[in-house]
Parts: C-alpha cells; sequence; structure tokens
C-alpha cells in the first residue's frame, strides 16, 4: 500500500501572502488574477511536478541566495503571467513554496530571455 505525502502550499514571505490576498479586493484585472493564482494553486497542490521544470542555468541567483533552492518551477498562468515555485520534501509532507508571480515581460526581465 503506497500512502501519498500531503501537499502544503505556502507563501516565500508573509509580504507576498499580503499581496495575494489584496488581489482578492483589486480591480477586476487583479481580482482575475488572484482567480488564476488560486486555481494554479489547487493544481500544484494535486500535481506539484507537472508543471514546467526550469533549467538549473536559467536559475536567476537570487533565488539560490535568498531561497537557497534545489529546484525551480514555472506554472503559466492566462494573459501571460507566470507563477514561479520550489519544491520541498519533509518527513510528512511535501511543501511547495511560492516565490513571485509576474508578467512575461518581467519573466523575461527576471530569467534573462
Amino acid at each position: 500500500m503506497v500512502l501519498k505525502r500531503p501537499v502544503r502550499i505556502v507563501f516565500a514571505d508573509d509580504s507576498l501572502k499580503t499581496a495575494f490576498e489584496q488581489l482578492c479586493s483589486a480591480a477586476y484585472e487583479e481580482k482575475e488574477l488572484y482567480i488564476f493564482i488560486s486555481r494554479a494553486l489547487n493544481d500544484i497542490k494535486e500535481k506539484p511536478a507537472g508543471y514546467i521544470h526550469i533549467q538549473k542555468t536559467r536559475w536567476p541567483k537570487e533565488y539560490v541566495q535568498k531561497y537557497n533552492i534545489t529546484n525551480l518551477w514555472k506554472y503559466d498562468l492566462p494573459n501571460g503571467w507566470r507563477l514561479i515555485y520550489t519544491i520541498q520534501h519533509e518527513d510528512v509532507a511535501i511543501l511547495c513554496i511560492i516565490l513571485e508571480w509576474f508578467s512575461h515581460k518581467e519573466y523575461e526581465r527576471r530569467f534573462g530571455y
């Protein structure tokens, strides 16, 4: 019998979590982004490693320095938005840490495309 470890979704820091929560009560476009991100979080919780794995050579140095990441994933949101996260394995759970979301243009800038 194989037991599946639960998946927890957390934000890298409190300011990111607050920014996400504020999207819910913002103007239409921000509220729409809140819905997109909420769906993504549910999808990631169901299948953490089921999205786009980013090659180590493309990782922004600040992610490695600030978060000490060992893997990096991208979830493509509608309207060109991107959600970036990393996965950590704990003894009893899988932890998906949301690092950032941004527009496609900002994503290209951050990743040097």
